[in-house]
């Protein structure tokens, strides 16, 4: 059964599939194992990123494809919910579901134009197309302030289910309320399940075997029959469809939308920053790349503060742990998970993996 459920795609590594499994259920018990607001946010962001950067994986890990426009299909997606609710006196399921096909619809046909005209050149000049075009929609996102707001976005309402001041059930569930605010986790957590299932089932298809192919030598792939670039558009158009889903989810959970939070360059930076971490072409790493990201972005400056704290003694250490410089050590645990880990996290522990098991099957000498 979870040999079906993860398309024969298997974690092969003892250490791997135990912290992903720490990471999933953590994701799924987080509003009933953590108190406050704080974590609950953290554990949604995780999940949206992972759909997110599973996603630009496709592009980058499997077909080779450097996109600086992912933050666009993102950004349009989060627009999609967040525009048609904001406009209306009452929201609605439908309102919602409508503002989203509306959102997908623009981010494939914008996805196919990209694709057909940009897709035709090669590394460097495509990589500068995209990021032309997503910066020039980030820009219309902000001047456009009649439609969306500017750069102070969208706050908007949601259904009445999803609203936090509804209670599903009157007592506690292992000592807290189900309000809207924790079916909307669940909402989030149960789309980014399904969409990720789906890009893990899409690499290990036919389909992503080609893209694979393409990856490691586009003219051997051409020379066997394939439209490379019919691939290309393809794995363009689906990458970007489940980054809008991912931005939708996201505006739900946040019931905002704004240019910085959606379209912004740091977004897209960051999503590289987790494929590098995690490993690229290996979705397994978005999970790992991503919980491990998000965690030190909300979580680091605390753990400097408190560590500032504690080193109050030794002057030099205490002003090296100063919160204001969390940043620094954030590009410090970069640059060292590259260094040991030079083809992702998940690319060494399948490594060792691997090398261990060999070890035991080869003859003795």
């Amino acid at each position: 059964m979870l040999h079906r459920l993860l398309s024969g795609d298997l974690p092969r590594s003892r250490i791997l599939t135990a912290v992903l499994l720490a990471i999933v259920l953590g994701l799924l018990l987080a509003p009933f194992l953590f108190s406050g607001a704080r974590p609950l946010n953290t554990a949604a962001t995780i999940c949206v990123y992972i759909v997110l950067v599973a996603s630009y994986d496709l592009l980058l890990g499997y077909t080779g494809i450097v996109s600086f426009a992912h933050t666009m299909f993102y950004g349009i997606g989060a627009y999609g919910i967040g525009l048609a609710l904001a406009r209306v006196n009452e929201p609605t399921w439908g309102v919602m579901v409508t503002g989203l096909v509306l959102a997908l619809l623009l981010a494939l046909a914008l996805a196919l134009v990209v694709g057909l005209f940009a897709l035709r050149v090669r590394a460097i000049f495509y990589a500068m197309i995209t990021l032309a075009v997503a910066s020039s929609f980030a820009v219309l996102a902000s001047q456009l302030s009649d439609l969306t707001g500017g750069e102070d976005g969208v706050t908007f309402s949601v259904p009445e289910l999803l609203s936090p001041s509804y209670l599903l059930f009157e007592n506690e569930v292992f000592g807290r309320y189900v309000d809207g605010k924790v079916i909307t986790y669940y909402l989030v957590f149960a789309g980014s399940v399904l969409l990720f299932l789906f890009l893990l089932r899409l690499v290990n298809s036919p389909f992503g075997r080609v893209l694979q192919a393409i990856r490691e030598n586009e003219f051997r792939a051409e020379a066997l029959g394939y439209r490379t670039m019919v691939y290309r558009i393809w794995a363009n158009c689906l990458a970007a469809l489940v980054a809008a889903l991912a931005g939708a989810l996201m505006a739900l959970w946040l019931r905002y939308v704004g240019p910085k939070t959606s379209l912004g360059f740091e977004v897209m930076t960051d999503i590289l920053l987790i494929v590098v971490i995690g490993g690229m072409g290996t979705m397994y790493g978005a999970v790992i790349g991503a919980t491990l990201f998000i965690l030190a972005q909300n979580y680091l400056k605390e753990l400097m503060a408190h560590g500032s704290t504690a080193l109050e003694g030794v002057p030099l250490l205490a002003a090296a742990l100063h919160p204001d410089r969390w940043l620094l050590w954030l590009g410090v645990l970069f640059i060292l998970s590259i260094y040991f880990f030079p083809i992702g996290i998940v690319g060494k522990l399948r490594v060792r993996a691997w090398l261990a098991r060999r070890k035991m099957v080869s003859p003795v000498s």
